[in-house]
């Protein structure tokens, strides 16, 4: 095949860009609307197809928000706070918790999403483990379904232009590279090149740690937003925080259920974690047992699984058929049924568990207004770093990307009226990125899968739930053989529509830039936070002395910084709740 050069690029101009129609995407084309002059062109672009793909649509568990009976914004902030391991930005955590409220609402009475209920009307809000009060709004088990189908009709009711099918591959800066000029995409309907140039782009293509043997996100997801950012220079914070969700479907290496939530609402409904012995194991790690915060329950069931106290196919047990099989197939009609089509009774019986790599906490620097370093670049959702520092509390995900994708097509509404006119690229970017999309056509074709195998076995092994530096620099050893592997393996041209064999190669292109930003930054943190725990570093550090890593890669090589976390609301030891307020609202579990 001839490669394409950059000036076969088709070329696009738009206003706004919104990459991803995750709840952040979709969210920023609705306030973007909303924000913007008559007239303003709108684009979201997606890898799949809108509403169909994504994180957000797999929620299963709920929206966190302090909608009172004691509980208040100062309490879910204190929460986010404390489970983040004091590094979150308080000002992003503020925010999302202050905004959720706002948002809540108008998924409510705009957007048209229907949640389950009280009898006396109000909101159900359910208990989430690490919480002190029951502030998880959801629909029953089937949440993010509910909330991207809403979405999902708002938008394509809309005059908004859609990219469906266009794979972003490449943040194309100005000649000065100081401002961002626009996106190149591969159209995967055809397998043409297309630049995109708008005066506001916001990214919002979420995380998806899929570089891990267990893991829930759709293979799909494959960090491409953090690969584009870390390209083109940007900061990426907390990079080591990948958050492992205690409970993923263990059903075999048959299928691709397993790896996939079981969500945490089974913990917080009373469900029991039960080793290989069938005996409960959790209050031997925890005070807290089951509803301990996600890090520490997974340490848990890891450290069962190392001792051999595992299940026939080498995880843990839940059980939930103490709280009466009726009562869990009401309650958790979709997870019931996911089971028992992989051969499981989650009412009655005992489904096996595993941890399993689920949520990214770290992400592109931002400010509380979701900018970035680089103007015209705006991040929202899981792509961005800040709102929950070393671990994500249930339930303030999806309030997260809804949240700051509002706050991201506001802001972006306001600041296009000052850019007069579209920025033209660094043609030099351009033609480097699409020489580098074309780079396996000039190879002999090879087997991609087994090298992604070979990265989530790699991931698992050294850089996952427990961590030492001998293991982190065998995973950073490992990563570069693949990486170079990988630019030795080919994929045949002759056809580009839908090769998706190319896309394998990119998505593992992305995933090995981003494990090997992962595993610098473990090394970089010497102490266990949060979601990172280093058995040769097991203290967490004094929280008055609390740093983020800050890893940005320049001439190709990834360096690791650490910055101090300014605490600008609220100081380790202190509280912003008022004195005399109960330190839980929530029931003691039994």
């Amino acid at each position: 095949m001839n490669m394409v050069g950059a000036s076969a690029v088709e070329r696009h101009d738009t206003d706004i860009l919104i990459l991803g129609t995750g709840g952040a995407g979709m969210f920023a084309a609705l306030h973007a609307q909303q924000s913007t002059p008559p007239g303003t062109r709108i684009t979201i672009a997606v890898k799949g197809l809108i509403g169909k793909c994504g994180c957000t649509r797999m929620v299963q568990g709920g929206y966190n928000v302090a909608l009172g009976g004691g509980d208040t914004v100062e309490r879910h902030f204190m929460d986010t706070i404390n489970g983040g391991k004091w590094l979150p930005n308080q000002d992003m955590a503020w925010k999302l918790c202050e905004q959720a409220v706002v948002r809540i609402r108008e998924l409510e009475n705009e957007v048209g999403c229907f949640f389950d209920r009280n009898p006396d009307g109000t909101l159900h809000q359910k208990a989430f483990a690490g919480q002190t009060a029951d502030r998880t709004v959801h629909k029953g088990d089937l949440t993010g379904i509910e909330i991207i189908n809403r979405l999902m009709e708002q938008v394509l009711s809309r005059p908004v232009e859609k990219l469906q099918e266009h794979r972003a591959i490449g943040l194309i800066p100005t000649v000065d590279g100081s401002a961002l000029a626009g996106v190149l995409f591969i159209d995967m309907r055809t397998g043409k090149f297309r630049f995109v140039r708008a005066k506001a782009v916001m990214m919002g293509t979420g995380g998806g740690p899929t570089m891990y043997k267990y893991h829930t996100p759709s293979g799909d997801k494959t960090m491409d937003g953090l690969a584009m950012a870390l390209r083109v220079g940007l900061p990426l914070r907390d990079m080591e925080m990948v958050q492992f969700h205690p409970t993923g479907l263990l059903a075999g290496d048959h299928t691709k259920m397993t790896g996939t939530v079981l969500e945490e609402g089974l913990r917080g409904a009373g469900g029991r974690l039960l080793n290989g012995a069938e005996q409960r194991f959790m209050f031997d790690y925890d005070d807290l047992g089951e509803r301990a915060t996600r890090d520490v329950v997974s340490r848990g069931i890891y450290a069962e699984m190392r001792k051999n106290n595992s299940s026939r196919n080498g995880g843990v047990y839940i059980s939930m058929g103490h709280l009466g099989p009726d009562n869990v197939r009401q309650k958790f009609k979709g997870m019931v049924k996911r089971c028992e089509d992989s051969g499981f009774d989650l009412a009655a019986g005992l489904v096996e568990v595993v941890p399993t790599a689920h949520y990214f906490m770290g992400g592109v620097v931002v400010d509380a207004d979701t900018r970035t370093e680089l103007e015209g670049l705006y991040v929202a959702g899981e792509d961005a770093g800040g709102a929950h520092g070393s671990n994500r509390l249930g339930g303030n995900g999806v309030a997260n990307s809804t949240v700051y994708g509002g706050v991201a097509g506001d802001v972006m509404g306001t600041d296009i009226r000052t850019v007069n006119a579209l920025r033209d690229p660094d043609e030099t970017v351009l033609a480097a990125e699409v020489e580098r999309a074309q780079a396996p056509f000039s190879k002999r074709p090879g087997n991609v899968q087994r090298l992604r195998h070979e990265l989530q076995e790699t991931m698992w092994d050294d850089v996952g739930v427990l961590r030492t530096a001998a293991g982190m620099k065998r995973g950073v050893d490992r990563i570069a053989d693949l990486k170079s592997e990988l630019h030795e393996t080919g994929v045949a041209s002759d056809n580009l529509a839908f090769n998706l064999t190319w896309h394998d190669w990119l998505n593992m292109a992305s995933l090995c830039d981003v494990s090997d930003v992962i595993a610098r930054a473990g090394l970089a943190r010497k102490n266990s936070r949060g979601a990172h725990y280093r058995e040769d570093f097991p203290d967490s550090g004094t929280m008055e002395s609390s740093y983020f890593t800050v890893a940005r890669q320049q001439d190709g090589k990834v360096d690791v910084a650490r910055e101090p976390v300014q605490f600008t609301i609220v100081r380790p030891g202190e509280t912003i709740l008022p004195d005399g307020e109960p330190e839980t609202l929530v029931e003691a579990a039994q």
